[in-house]
């Protein structure tokens, strides 16, 4: 089989990441999965990725770019792929409306990797979205969650959604990053995520500072970059804590980090299924997470991890302190959950479970 898969622009964000391991295991299965970006991105030399073409869409135009959605169709009508799937941000756009306008066959596989009831507040953006949904042949939902809250929102989508949830790939050999600094000693949280209000970075100063009270060797590292960044900056100086916090700005490979930390926490205030939870279980590092979205689906308190609930701040910061003292607990939670994600979340298996999905819409052209 051949499939398309569109993505925002080349850029090592979770969608495009997924979408690139997903058509890298396809083409091991035997299946041609093409790369497709609508933009261009400033950030194209940390995606690591040579094997995907550029569409040139106008991302001023977005809104109404008739020349976007022609160059689609001529892309699709070259390739002539089995199956298009659009990877979040404006890729569903671009496919319903390409086809809508250029009358390509092929179906349309859209994946939900988020909880749409988080961001569809205005009436008209939800009636707007309702139509781009009605064009599509399935919704692929990274977690049961996930497929819940879009159902919800609109029932009439239930028949065409499943779920298929993110992968890893195979569990890798990777050097100590603390060990190069002066925090070798310390007992290392980690955070990996953009510095948007979805992960909370505030909230987890709070929690931090409500730690270092339990818990006074710690360190935090906060992975990643992102539009919060310099607020979350004057946060940590203005509540004096400059000295236990450290900025890595983008890392090529936060596995580093999230494989030789002795905790990966993750207070955010929305999630689909993220990928960063099922990296730390595989490399066997305890996780505490809030309860929203799918966590709960993978962090299972007293199996898998420590659960908390959403603004319990002081509950998070008592279960992080569980976690960093509690070794026979830590060392029963990360075998379980390590030996979960090594049976249900592993990309070959997550491949075979769309390539699957995709026959059977073929097979109704």
């Amino acid at each position: 089989m051949e499939i398309l898969q569109l993505i925002q622009k080349p850029q090592p964000r979770g969608a495009e990441t997924f979408a690139a391991q997903l058509s890298d295991n396809l083409e091991q299965q035997g299946h041609a999965s093409k790369l497709l970006a609508l933009y261009a991105g400033n950030e194209a030399g940390k995606f690591k990725r040579n094997n995907y073409q550029l569409l040139g869409a106008n991302a001023q135009a977005r809104l109404w770019d008739k020349n976007g959605w022609k160059a689609l169709a001529d892309v699709i009508k070259e390739m002539n792929p089995d199956v298009i799937q659009a990877n979040a941000g404006d890729t569903l756009k671009y496919a319903v409306f390409s086809k809508l306008l250029h009358k390509w066959p092929q179906p349309i596989v859209f994946r939900n990797a988020s909880t749409l009831s988080s961001y569809l507040k205005n009436p008209l953006q939800k009636v707007y979205t309702r139509f781009l949904l009605s064009k599509v042949d399935a919704v692929a939902s990274v977690s049961d969650y996930s497929r819940g809250d879009i159902v919800r929102l609109f029932p009439e989508l239930a028949k065409k959604t499943l779920t298929i949830p993110i992968g890893l790939e195979p569990k890798l050999r990777v050097s100590n990053p603390f060990a190069r600094t002066a925090f070798s000693g310390s007992k290392n949280l980690v955070h990996v995520g953009g510095f948007t209000f979805e992960k909370n970075h505030v909230g987890l100063l709070r929690i931090y500072k409500r730690i270092i009270e339990l818990v006074p060797n710690v360190h935090l590292w906060l992975i990643g970059d992102g539009p919060l960044r310099k607020d979350v900056e004057e946060s940590v100086q203005h509540m004096g804590i400059a000295n236990r916090v450290s900025f890595t700005g983008f890392i090529n490979n936060p596995l580093e980090y999230i494989a030789h930390g002795d905790a990966l926490l993750l207070p955010s205030v929305i999630e689909g299924l993220p990928g960063v939870i099922l990296e730390a279980m595989l490399y066997e590092t305890p996780v505490v997470a809030n309860n929203v979205g799918g966590i709960s689906e993978v962090v299972i308190p007293d199996k898998t991890g420590w659960l908390v609930e959403r603004g319990e701040e002081e509950a998070f910061a008592q279960a992080v302190n569980n976690c960093l003292t509690n070794k026979s607990k830590v060392s029963s939670l990360v075998g379980c959950a390590l030996s979960m994600v090594e049976e249900k979340y592993m990309n070959k298996n997550i491949a075979s479970s769309f390539a699957n999905l995709y026959q059977k819409l073929s097979n109704r052209i």
